[in-house]
């Protein structure tokens, strides 16, 4: 379906397209890594502190005072670094990287420790509550195909699951847990019984899954793929059947045309997508350099913003959803000839308005 289109249409542009005038009160971080960034993970107890992996091989933490960004701490993997996340304490941050291990850094002490490893790079990581007895535990996926849980008080996993193919994306709200693979794979699990797949299913969109991100209620999830489509799908089938469509975003209308041809739509890949913790409405950002705010439930674009003139790897939100942090990377999406010396490598963080996030019902 692409009821979102109508958007873009000459009447809903002025409506829902943002100017450079809306991004005036942005913080911008410039150099923050020393690559591409891969990740940034909000604290889950602060609202301005923050965690940044990056393809440099470390993971460095900033804290934002007065609208300043200081960098408050950082540590090494011997490898490019994928993912990083907070505990639910706010007190440690985890990290898995190309050296197929994880890494646990403690915010109090500076110390960081190795307390899990894959038989291959380390893509994603979650801190999850598992079983009857709700146990805080650190679940991390894998190019070895496989996922698995972590008490950290133990140098051997909890357990260990197969997946279909190499772990792409991986994401987690409530008791509902959903892991994105190559070959279009979903696996999606029930936390409350954490080692076995409650239901395997494909992306129904037709290209390689980037993202995927669950609904804070815990009953769905929406997909991005590199073709610049969005699927929103739902755990129950008979909700799929009412609720679920797929819509088109970061696509550009071409201004050239071949003699005798229709301008061509350049398509980019939806790169990172993060639900607003408070609103539930959802980020998209992509290859394009833009990012766009959507209502899942109303169907419609809340807010689009101009390309950054760079691609985003990465968005995602505060505790409260009153900063959207958006990373501006290298994305690799057009293989190592475009990685430029001077490619931007940049964080913003923008403050959300209730006109850009919050669901407006349709008149």
């Amino acid at each position: 379906m692409s009821f979102f289109q109508r958007s873009s249409t000459s009447t809903g542009t002025s409506l829902t397209m943002a100017t450079e005038k809306d991004l005036a009160n942005d913080i911008v971080i410039p150099n923050p890594a020393e690559d591409s960034i891969s990740d940034i993970a909000f604290s889950s107890q602060r609202d301005f502190l923050f965690a940044v992996s990056s393809w440099d091989g470390k993971v460095r933490i900033w804290d934002v005072q007065n609208g300043v960004a200081q960098g408050r701490s950082q540590y090494d993997h011997a490898g490019p670094v994928l993912c990083t996340r907070w505990s639910s304490d706010g007190t440690k941050v985890a990290s898995g990287a190309c050296d197929n291990t994880v890494k646990l850094f403690d915010v109090a002490s500076g110390q960081a420790q190795q307390v899990g490893n894959h038989d291959g790079p380390v893509k994603t990581l979650r801190f999850v509550n598992c079983g009857p007895t709700n146990q805080e535990c650190l679940v991390t996926g894998s190019w070895d195909k496989t996922i698995k849980y972590w008490d950290l008080r133990q140098p051997t996993p909890i357990s260990t699951m197969m997946m279909p193919d190499r772990v792409y994306t991986m994401d987690n709200k409530q008791q509902l847990l959903v892991v994105g693979t190559a070959e279009k794979h979903i696996a999606i699990i029930n936390l409350n019984n954490p080692t076995t797949i409650f239901k395997a299913t494909q992306s129904p969109l037709k290209w390689q899954t980037r993202v995927v991100a669950c609904y804070n209620q815990g009953d769905g999830y929406a997909i991005g793929s590199v073709e610049g489509r969005c699927a929103i799908r739902y755990v129950d089938d008979e909700v799929q059947k009412k609720s679920g469509f797929s819509f088109k975003c970061h696509r550009q209308n071409s201004t050239t045309r071949a003699a005798g041809a229709q301008g061509q739509t350049i398509v980019y890949s939806v790169n990172s997508i993060a639900f607003h913790p408070i609103y539930g409405t959802f980020v998209t950002a992509g290859s394009d350099g833009s990012f766009h705010f959507w209502d899942k439930d109303h169907r419609h674009r809340l807010r689009g913003f101009p390309s950054l003139n760079a691609s985003i790897p990465v968005v995602n939100f505060n505790r409260n959803g009153s900063v959207l942090a958006i990373a501006l990377s290298y994305d690799w999406h057009q293989g190592h000839m475009a990685n430029r010396p001077d490619y931007p490598n940049v964080i913003r963080l923008h403050p959300t308005t209730d006109d850009e996030v919050k669901e407006k019902r349709k008149k």
